[in-house]
């Protein structure tokens, strides 16, 4: 088999990873409600629940960042995700509330590892390729997130129970994610690259990125948990109004992520993240100040734009920025702040919003996004260049990913 087509399997093999877990996540993000009413989740605990998934995982995504130094992530995704499916079915299953809290743990330590080990395939992949491709990987996993979301409102509409609507899902992927896996392509030519390290030093130079990740979480929870609220409760929305700005939202970063890597190529990762961000900050300003719906929805829209881009650019540059092995120790890393963000995002908005304004509240993620422009140099000022092995065995140069490569 050449590198061509092994590459191209292992893009293909794990953009469909991706996309499952797109739509795991959905599946049991939108079916909240129903989770709490069968397990007789109170008001009070219910918090505390949510908050152990990510907590969980970042303790799981820790954990990789050792597992990996004996095995490939390769293996570690192959076995996380269909866990991950298993343990959503899991939530579906159980008739106590102690049988969800199981499940919602293992749901939480399989996922930490399997966003650790995806991005780190995704990383070392767009490093073989010689050209930005994360953003392609992210918009599978938008597409899976909207698919997951469709089908739990299908669901609900349907008043279907939570296993009956977990159980196609899951019949359908665990075969197929369990199958492609064998294509996963992990990381060649890690011993041609000087090692960094990430002791004291490099975890300073990580630093920044991961404060982008954590600011950009922020951005997308308020989304994800107040967008539905503040049309609503502040625009005077019909409820029915209020279940539009987050699809769009979902819609839109699946479309910025599906052109995205085309703008990488064109301008270097740097310049997409400014203007990304500009957009981002610009979006929180007009959700702010909109006067009704119309434009509260046009700024949900302009988020989903400009967020987007930040966070595979963020994976992708700690890859370039310590390369090899390092690398998967620094995208385990910045994964936890991943956590810490969809953490502080959703209770900051909510206790600005009750103690101050919700409208007030709104500036605060959009400040927090403005952050990305101080360290807009972590990512990359010649267009995040790659060496390219397959290519030059071809007898071409190094590609830069700024100006493009051969097409694989």
């Amino acid at each position: 088999m050449t590198d061509d087509v092994r590459l191209r399997r292992g893009r293909g093999a794990l953009g469909f990873s991706f996309f499952a877990q797109g739509v795991a996540f959905a599946l049991l993000v939108t079916r909240i409600p129903a989770i709490q009413d069968r397990y007789g989740i109170s008001d009070g605990l219910l918090p505390a629940f949510l908050a152990a998934v990510p907590i969980l995982a970042g303790v799981a995504s820790v954990a990789t960042e050792h597992l990996v130094k004996r095995v490939a992530p390769s293996v570690v995704l192959r076995w996380a995700q269909p866990l991950v499916l298993l343990s959503l079915l899991g939530v579906g299953t159980g008739s106590q509330m102690w049988h969800v809290a199981v499940a919602l743990g293992a749901f939480g330590l399989s996922v930490g590892a399997l966003d650790a080990s995806m991005n780190m395939l995704g990383v070392s992949l767009q490093r073989a390729y010689g050209r930005s491709i994360m953003l392609g990987f992210h918009a599978a996993y938008s597409l899976g997130g909207i698919l997951g979301a469709s089908a739990a409102w299908a669901g609900a509409h349907w008043h279907l129970s939570l296993f009956t609507g977990y159980l196609p899902a899951v019949v359908v992927l665990v075969p197929l994610v369990l199958l492609l896996s064998r294509r996963y392509v992990d990381g060649t030519g890690a011993g041609e690259v000087e090692e960094k390290g990430l002791g004291s030093g490099g975890f300073k130079l990580l630093l920044p990125l991961c404060l982008v990740m954590a600011c950009a979480y922020i951005g997308d929870s308020t989304v994800a948990n107040w967008s539905a609220k503040y049309l609503q409760d502040v625009l005077g929305s019909s409820e029915q109004t209020a279940t539009v700005p987050y699809n769009v939202y979902m819609v839109t970063t699946l479309m910025g992520r599906a052109v995205g890597d085309l703008g990488v190529r064109r301008f270097g990762a740097a310049a997409v993240v400014r203007g990304g961000t500009l957009v981002a900050a610009a979006g929180f300003a007009v959700v702010a100040a909109a006067p009704g719906a119309g434009v509260g929805m046009l700024g949900f829209t302009l988020l989903g734009i400009g967020l987007c881009v930040i966070v595979p650019q963020t994976f992708a540059a700690a890859g370039r920025l310590f390369p090899g092995k390092s690398s998967d120790t620094a995208i385990a890393r910045l994964n936890i702040f991943n956590y810490v963000g969809f953490l502080i995002g959703s209770p900051l908005v909510g206790g600005i919003g009750d103690a101050w304004s919700y409208r007030g509240a709104m500036l605060v993620p959009m400040a927090l996004v403005l952050v990305t422009l101080f360290y807009a140099r972590s990512f990359g000022s010649d267009g995040a260049r790659y060496g390219v092995r397959h290519e030059r065995r071809a007898g071409a140069r190094a590609v830069d990913v700024g100006r493009g490569g051969n097409e694989v």
